[in-house]
């Protein structure tokens, strides 16, 4: 195949690159991929990437919120705050969270069912025409750094499996790392004007800080606009700029759904591996709950790096400094 040619794309050529022509081996599907267009028969990608972090949310809330009230003393050491406070210093009650939870779920579902109102057809020539596309620009960027003679005689025996890795691992990988980069710029800019204006503080997001002992299920608890703009639209515009498929949508709303109650669930446990990858984790965020770091940590859910490079980050080391410094003085 020419690389000017739309063709699908046959093993009938010699190698990788034959003269002008580029040739892709039979089409080896990974693990994790199903060539068909919806996982399951009876219930579509779409449907399935709107459910999934509704049942992510109330599957690993109620997990947390069996340990809440299990009563076993061996977790009283993983506790951020007694259990008591909660209902001593949290200022909504728990009915007023589950149901500004559910109307936020609503929300993201109706709008999330007009924003995949039109899916790409699955099919082996839909993945041999973008992995031509790969190929092409693989070669052309060889050519470029090592030369025509040494990128064709490099490519010819390498090219094929290097465009299967980049088609099927790299550039998902890539994609899901720009997602997860958005998310954490989208949600640390607005999260920061949100507490610097007082306006959107004061209408907006002072519903989230109702709760300042945060538990799982209170994750998304936050006025309507606010999880429309901050958590909604923020997803949205992650997965439109990453170029994500919906099932990759469907991994990254569950995925980041996940790390959102884990933020929240107010435990810090060393075993838990959403709080071991990243430290932005729940004992990060519970300081921005507590009055004294209500003016930092703005990162969420993900990484801490804005935090970090607009001085806005304060750890637990640094309130006993302050507190120390108090005493002394």
């Amino acid at each position: 195949m020419s690389f000017n040619d739309t063709s699908v794309v046959t093993d009938s050529c010699s190698g990788f690159i034959d003269g002008e022509n580029v040739c892709l081996p039979t089409l080896k599907l990974p693990f994790y991929f199903a060539m068909r267009q919806d996982l399951f028969d009876s219930v579509s990608d779409t449907v399935l990437a709107l459910a999934a972090p509704v049942i992510a949310y109330w599957t690993l809330s109620l997990l947390f919120h069996c340990l809440d009230v299990s009563g076993w003393k061996w977790l009283d050491k993983y506790r951020i705050h007694q259990s008591e406070e909660v209902t001593s210093r949290n200022r909504a009650t728990r009915t007023e969270v589950f149901w500004a939870v559910i109307l936020q779920h609503t929300i993201q579902t109706v709008l999330g069912y007009a924003w995949f109102a039109e899916i790409p057809r699955v099919s082996p020539t839909a993945c041999y025409n973008q992995m031509e596309g790969v190929a092409k620009i693989l070669v052309r960027v060889t050519r470029f750094v090592l030369g025509s003679h040494t990128a064709d005689a490099f490519l010819r025996h390498r090219g094929a499996g290097i465009t299967h890795w980049l088609y099927w691992w790299g550039i998902p990988a890539v994609q899901f790392l720009l997602a997860l980069f958005i998310i954490d710029t989208w949600q640390y800019f607005l999260h920061r004007l949100m507490h610097t204006n007082r306006f959107l503080y004061k209408q907006l997001h002072s519903v989230h800080h109702r709760l300042y002992v945060p538990y799982a299920f209170g994750a998304l608890y936050n006025h309507p606009l606010e999880g429309l703009i901050l958590d909604t639209c923020g997803a949205a515009v992650a997965e439109y700029l990453a170029g994500l498929s919906v099932r990759q949508a469907m991994f990254l709303f569950a995925f980041s759904t996940c790390k959102t109650v884990d933020d929240h669930c107010g435990y810090c446990f060393p075993f838990d591996p959403l709080q071991m990858f990243t430290t932005n984790n729940a004992d990060y965020h519970d300081i921005h709950h507590q009055s004294i770091g209500i003016k930092s940590n703005f990162s969420q859910p993900f990484f801490v790096h804005w935090d970090v490079i607009l001085g806005t980050r304060l750890t637990r080391k640094q309130i006993e400094e302050r507190r120390q410094k108090v005493k002394t003085t």
